[in-house]
């Protein structure tokens, strides 16, 4: 079923393009993607703060709290996959003012929930399902508005997670003291619902190179040159159809033209919603050792800022200094998200090889993390993570746009697919690290799992230059084969068979003309 396309104002409508704007309306859509990433993973990875009340009122241990976190990842990732198909029906607009809506009523509900199950349902699954109507379709349409800039802008747009660490942890270990921790999630929901508003800014973008009228002239221009070329071989073979059935043939392949020159919107995004259902890109071995670094880079995403607080505290920081470590993360995010976005954007290597860098380090940092003690060999820490996480998690969903991985036109498929099945470590990495600490009784513990998955993830990553290697050699080979099968079939005729020929037109002439007589 086509989507159906409201009638809307002209300042609410699609932008028309002759190519990508690389500016223009984009910075609005840059300016909603910065507050969709505080309002998400900038939440999510801020509620770290409110652990330890959690365990306390609920009287449930690190694993069964972290939970919530977990199944809230899980859902905003499992999801994504209907996300782009309610877009791709109903449009960015719609869908990401939905997602403000949902999350934000999971976030007011939680402050009334009376066990910790039912902030299983409330956070998890209803904000869960919220971020990712919100995240994926803002991410997917910013893509779409930049090309040159695209890493750049997205780099900086991308920096509303680190504002809202830096602002909120601070803020709500103050906040909760005086107002509790229940009133502080309804302030949270009040916040997300100002995606509801800015979601109005996702006007959708088309790009329409060529005029209408210069396909039909050159359908048109079509059927002279075909008819030139059907009565001159007419002539030239000394047809006696008078070239009756090359004009008929030459008649319908300029009706084919001409229906494939003037397709209509319908049809258009009947194709686009069959894309989108499409799995065939996971024959691309490229992209699946890309999702599989994806997956397990994730555990080291969620896991860092859920428990550094307590870290911190277990290591000789005051209380009072330790939310202060989720604002050394999120400055040092800050710088690294703006560095990436510069450095791709001048590097003449894979892009590829930069995100492998950055993955390399990372891991190395979150092994750190286990050994350090007091508040400098953990700032130092925090500081180093926060930098590569912003260089990795800025670029990590863009980079699907590239040639080398799948390329922008196979984008809006590939990236539920690719966020889909990330969803699985989400889902895994807070409960695994909050085992290791309720086993250990150390929080050390919960970044040996993160560091593990980060370096397993450089590995696959590493492996996806190979396979596009390989892929695209076996492609030039095929093409190889083809040309020169195609220059024998065009191969002139040798001498001998060009006599062998005219002895036979000579010998058969006689029968022709007793026939015709």
């Amino acid at each position: 079923v086509a989507m159906k396309t409201p009638r809307v104002p002209g300042c609410l409508g699609p932008n028309v393009y002759p190519a990508v704007p690389d500016g223009g309306w984009g910075w609005a859509v840059a300016m909603t993607f910065f507050i969709v990433e505080v309002n998400t993973y900038g939440v999510l990875k801020t509620l770290g703060v409110f652990l330890q009340d959690l365990m306390e009122e609920f009287q449930e241990s690190n694993s069964r709290v972290s939970w919530v976190i977990s199944i809230s990842a899980f859902i905003f990732a499992f999801t994504a996959p209907v996300a782009s198909l309610l877009s791709n029906r109903f449009g960015y607009r719609l869908v990401v003012m939905m997602g403000g809506f949902l999350m934000s009523l999971g976030m007011i509900c939680s402050a009334f929930t009376s066990s910790i199950y039912q902030m299983y349902v409330t956070i998890g699954i209803i904000s869960g399902f919220g971020f990712c109507l919100s995240f994926l379709p803002t991410v997917t349409i910013l893509a779409q508005y930049f090309s040159r800039r695209r890493a750049l802008v997205t780099a900086i747009a991308s920096s509303g997670e680190s504002f809202a660490i830096f602002a909120f942890a601070p803020a709500f270990s103050r906040l909760k003291q005086a107002i509790g921790w229940r009133c502080c999630l309804v302030v949270l929901g009040a916040m997300q619902a100002s995606v509801v508003v800015f979601g109005i800014l996702l006007r959708p973008i088309s790009i329409e190179p060529e005029p209408v009228r210069e396909k039909q002239q050159s359908a048109y221009e079509l059927e002279n040159k075909q008819t030139r070329t059907s009565l001159s071989s007419a002539v030239s073979s000394g047809s006696g159809d008078s070239g009756v059935t090359s004009l008929s043939s030459s008649d319908q392949d300029l009706r084919d033209n001409a229906e494939e020159a003037s397709l209509s919107p319908s049809l258009v995004q009947k194709d686009l919603e069959e894309s989108l259902l499409d799995f065939s890109m996971l024959k691309d071995a490229a992209f699946l050792w890309y999702c599989l670094f994806g997956l397990l880079a994730t555990l080291g995403f969620f896991a860092p800022q859920l428990y550094i607080i307590e870290l911190s505290k277990s290591r000789g920081v005051a209380p009072s200094v330790a939310p202060n470590m989720l604002s050394v993360m999120a400055v040092a995010e800050s710088v690294g998200r703006f560095s990436i976005g510069v450095v791709m954007n001048r590097v003449s290597c894979r892009k590829t090889r930069v995100l492998l860098g950055c993955v390399v380090v990372m891991a190395m940092v979150l092994l750190a993390f286990a050994v350090v003690w007091e508040f400098w060999g953990l700032a130092v820490c925090c500081a180093l993570y926060g930098f590569f996480m912003g260089t990795v998690g800025s670029t990590h969903i863009p980079l699907l746009a590239e040639d080398e991985v799948v390329g922008i036109s196979r984008m809006p498929a590939c990236v539920g697919v690719y966020v889909f099945i990330q969803s699985f470590a989400g889902l895994a990495g807070p409960p695994l690290g909050g085992v290791l600490v309720d086993v250990t009784k150390n929080y050390g513990a919960a970044f040996y799992s993160c560091a593990a998955g980060m370096g397993l993830s450089a590995v696959s990553l590493a492996l996806v230059g190979v396979a596009k290697s390989g892929l695209c050699h076996r492609t030039s080979g095929r093409e190889n084969k083809e040309e020169e099968q195609v220059s024998q079939d065009n191969k002139p005729l040798d001498f001998l068979e060009v006599d062998l020929v005219e002895v036979d037109l000579v010998e058969t002439s006689p029968v022709d003309q007793a026939e015709v007589v």
